[in-house]
């Protein structure tokens, strides 16, 4: 770490049995049963987590971006992201979507946000280059 980076959160689980098991943060704000993806058993999967995760942190950074750009984030801008598994060769990863809505912008200046936001968000650096990633401006 440089000396110009500061950590501003540290998120901390405990989690055991892997997707047939349990996640509990430290503070025990979150505590969650994992079931495997398309399972009938009580619970989420680390996918549903993680498009809960990106998709909030995604409409802070749209949030950073519309001040940036001179723009106002309507108050009821929503994003459904997709996580999918993907089973290739053999071999798994990721692929995600994020189906933004930003009613009452128009849409060159919703795309811009978008795409500023994705500049912006930490779970977007962190699958860039990694996982191939779709951006959408959608119709509220």
């Amino acid at each position: 770490m440089t000396q110009a980076e500061k950590v501003l959160y540290t998120g901390t689980t405990h989690t055991t049995g892997g997707r047939d098991g349990a996640a509990r943060s430290e503070d025990g704000r979150l505590d969650v049963k994992l079931s495997p993806p398309g399972s009938s058993a009580p619970g989420t999967n680390p996918e549903q987590m993680f498009a809960a995760g990106w998709s909030a942190c995604f409409i802070g950074a749209m949030g950073r971006a519309a001040t940036k750009l001179g723009a106002t984030l309507p108050r009821d801008v929503s994003v459904d992201a997709e996580i999918d598994l993907v089973n290739a060769d053999d071999a798994f990863k990721l692929r995600g979507r994020l189906n933004v809505t930003l009613p009452g912008v128009d849409r060159e200046m919703a795309q811009r946000i978008v795409e500023a936001a994705h500049q912006i968000c930490p779970y977007s650096k962190a699958t860039r280059g990694n996982i191939d990633v779709t951006l959408a401006v959608v119709e509220a």
